[in-house]
């Protein structure tokens, strides 16, 4: 499984994992600043692949859609 160092901390690098769950604000603005895609699913079927625009607390915006973040699963695809 492939993995990008997005970020680094005082205590160490945070790594995120091809195919790991992103739900932290933290997540998707290390995304949106390291341009790394993510891909969205909902009931555990594809929806979208691509880069987030815009988030907040209740959606996120992926290739012009908005995704409301309670129904949709997001999950970071580094190297995609």
């Amino acid at each position: 499984m492939a993995n990008i160092s997005i970020r680094e901390t005082e205590t160490g690098e945070i790594m995120y994992l091809n195919g790991q769950l992103l739900h932290d604000d933290r997540h998707f603005e290390d995304h949106i600043e390291h341009q790394v895609p993510i891909q969205i699913y909902l009931a555990g079927e594809h929806r979208d692949i691509g880069f987030i625009e815009q988030y907040c607390r209740e959606y996120v915006k992926v290739n012009q859609a908005t995704y409301h973040r309670s129904l949709f699963h997001f999950i970071s695809r580094p190297g995609y």
